[in-house]
């Protein structure tokens, strides 16, 4: 059960993490966009960036 534990809780702060990022892309731009990039794709190296929906 310790390690489930362990398990759960690295993936409640990867969440928490993956949050904040995205919520910092969305605003950022150039250098550091490409920063924030790297780091989400560190943590999850399967994420792909929503399209921009430009119908806003």
């Amino acid at each position: 059960m310790v390690e489930r534990r362990i398990e759960l809780d690295r993936r409640y702060t990867r969440k928490k993490k993956m949050k904040k990022l995205k919520e910092k892309l969305e605003t950022a731009t150039g250098e550091a966009r490409e920063k924030l990039l790297y780091k989400i794709k560190r943590l999850s190296p399967f994420w792909t960036e929503p399209a921009k929906d430009k119908a806003k």
